[in-house]
């Protein structure tokens, strides 16, 4: 993310139990990965570090969904089904916010860059558009 300027995003899932708050910029850099999961989920997500992401209310109403290496924690809304964030296998560290699930008002554009995840591991080494940078604090 190129801006520096950080906001505060609120944002949570269709029903309202997962609420969750993320400091990001206005403007948004997103993924959209081709991978099997995502690809079923539309899964546009942008990416921040831990440290920006702090989850409001709703934790007892999440789940997760993990398959090939398990790295990657697909959490949703157990009474909805929304997934409104998720921990990517890409940034462990980090969370990846789908910007549809935040509250409008704040977003001033997002930019959508592909993540080749049918070929994940050329992806991640070419670290196109900076995807492993995004969840460092530095970034």
């Amino acid at each position: 993310m190129s801006e520096t300027l950080l906001v505060k995003h609120i944002g949570g899932c269709h029903c309202g139990a997962v609420r969750f708050e993320v400091m990001a910029p206005t403007k948004l850099e997103a993924f959209n990965c081709n991978c099997s999961v995502c690809t079923k989920k539309q899964n546009v997500h942008f990416i921040v570090p831990n440290s920006k992401f702090k989850l409001l209310q709703g934790e007892d109403c999440i789940t997760s969904y993990t398959f090939g290496t398990h790295q990657a924690q697909h959490t949703f809304c157990k009474i909805c089904g929304v997934q409104s964030f998720y921990t990517p296998r890409s940034n462990p560290d980090g969370k990846g916010i789908a910007p549809h699930c935040l509250d409008p008002g704040t977003v001033e554009n997002v930019t959508v860059f592909k993540f080749d995840g049918q070929n994940w591991e050329d992806s991640v080494k070419a670290n196109l558009h900076g995807i492993q940078s995004r969840s460092s604090d530095s970034s």
